[in-house]
């Protein structure tokens, strides 16, 4: 060092490229010597649940963030089938060859260490369907993912196409006009706030309060439908839902049989603007849906591609299924837990294997009470449990 030193000063243009040369010298070494960061290693975890059916498919997405907090996020992965995206839920989805990238939606983006967001795609395929496995979470390679197994193919499940563009509301009833979990009962038989009925007639079906199953609290209704017409069994809230509007409802639901091919109902709006007849929410073909019993209109409407744009009632667990009715208007709308079902969304607009039928009557519902119960319109056994149940005009969380 001591020789250096003199040279450095009679020649200044070497000493400022020395400098430099072991400047960038230094840089380069930390760049490639670095031990690679956790971060880096695992940045997310992705848990990817397939629902698929023959050459169409949904994946619920679970992305859990591994690094460092975030304010937005974006999603990649590559599909090894033949997969093309049509739609998401909770997110925007992009699709360019194989490459799919999903970014957050205006409500969920923001994303803590440990913190998730729950979201899901749509779309179809010819001859596989192959769970991918490159995840990446704002092009860093996810380190901790899972890939669950799909589900029987057969299952026309969709989520919906639009995601909601506010976060979900609080799950507390607010000023809702009816906000029970039945605690209030004090026997095995419906009483006060909650009666006993069977609209049109009655057969083996029944309704009890049950103290073993229950959402929250201790206690829930059970009904334990029957198959046949008349074995209509409901239990009725005595609040008059007629000032109601729009009108919210909120409920936790369980029950033990998937729904039939055949038409089911399991609630039942009785409707003024239909002559006392109801507005029903129940199930055909396997998945949700609207009736309207004045004209039988259906929404969706039951063609294959509608039937695909609603949704299944998941089985042997609480779910919470809230709907909107504007007695305004007569839109509706509807949620299976805080995701849209598309084939259960009706606007005004005439939509394509969902509301053309739905639309032919222009009469905006009129809702005057709510029944919890059974009926069947032909085969359909089903054991279930309501629980946790509001109705208000604004908007009830889950």
């Amino acid at each position: 060092m001591r020789t250096l030193v003199p040279r450095l000063r009679l020649r200044p243009w070497a000493g400022a490229a020395l400098a430099a040369f072991s400047a960038v010298g230094l840089l380069l070494y930390a760049v490639v010597s670095a031990p690679p960061s956790r971060a880096a290693d695992a940045a997310c975890r992705v848990d990817y649940t397939v629902n698929q059916w023959s050459v169409g498919y949904t994946a619920a997405l679970k992305l859990t963030n591994l690094g460092p907090a975030v304010s937005g996020w974006r999603l990649t992965w590559t599909y090894g089938g033949d997969q093309k995206v049509t739609s998401a839920w909770s997110a925007t989805a992009a699709q360019s060859g194989s490459a799919v990238t999903v970014t957050n939606a205006a409500w969920n983006g923001a994303l803590a260490t440990g913190g998730s967001a729950d979201f899901g795609v749509q779309g179809t395929f010819q001859s596989a369907n192959p769970t991918p496995t490159d995840f990446a979470l704002n092009g860093v390679a996810c380190g901790g993912t899972t890939t669950p197994s799909p589900t029987d193919p057969g299952t026309p499940t969709t989520p919906p196409t639009t995601p909601p563009t506010t976060p979900p509301p609080s799950g507390d009833c607010g000023s809702a006009v009816v906000c029970s979990g039945f605690e209030d009962q004090s026997g095995s038989t419906p009483s006060g706030a909650w009666q006993f009925v069977a609209p049109d007639c009655q057969g083996a079906g029944t309704v009890t309060v049950d103290t073993a199953v229950a959402h929250s609290g201790g206690k829930s209704m059970r009904v334990d439908g029957k198959a046949g017409y008349c074995n209509h069994a409901f239990v009725a809230t005595t609040a008059s839902l007629a000032s109601v509007g729009p009108m919210y409802v909120r409920m936790w639901i369980r029950h033990t049989t998937a729904l039939p091919a055949a038409h089911v109902s399991f609630v039942s709006l009785p409707d003024s603007s239909q002559a006392g007849k109801a507005l029903r929410v129940g199930g055909q073909n396997g998945a949700l849906q609207w009736n309207r019993e004045i004209d039988d209109a259906t929404l969706p409407a039951q063609s294959p591609s509608g039937v695909a744009l609603s949704k299944p009632l998941p089985t042997g667990s609480w779910q919470c299924l809230r709907f909107m009715i504007n007695t305004s208007n007569g839109n509706l709308d509807t949620w299976l837990g805080d995701q849209q079902v598309p084939g259960l969304h009706q606007d005004g607009v005439p939509t394509a294997d969902i509301d053309q039928q739905w639309l032919a009557r222009t009469t905006p519902p009129r809702p005057t009470s709510l029944r919890l119960g059974w009926e069947s319109y032909g085969v359909g056994d089903d054991t279930l449990w309501f629980d946790d149940v509001a109705v208000g005009s604004s908007p009830i969380g889950c």
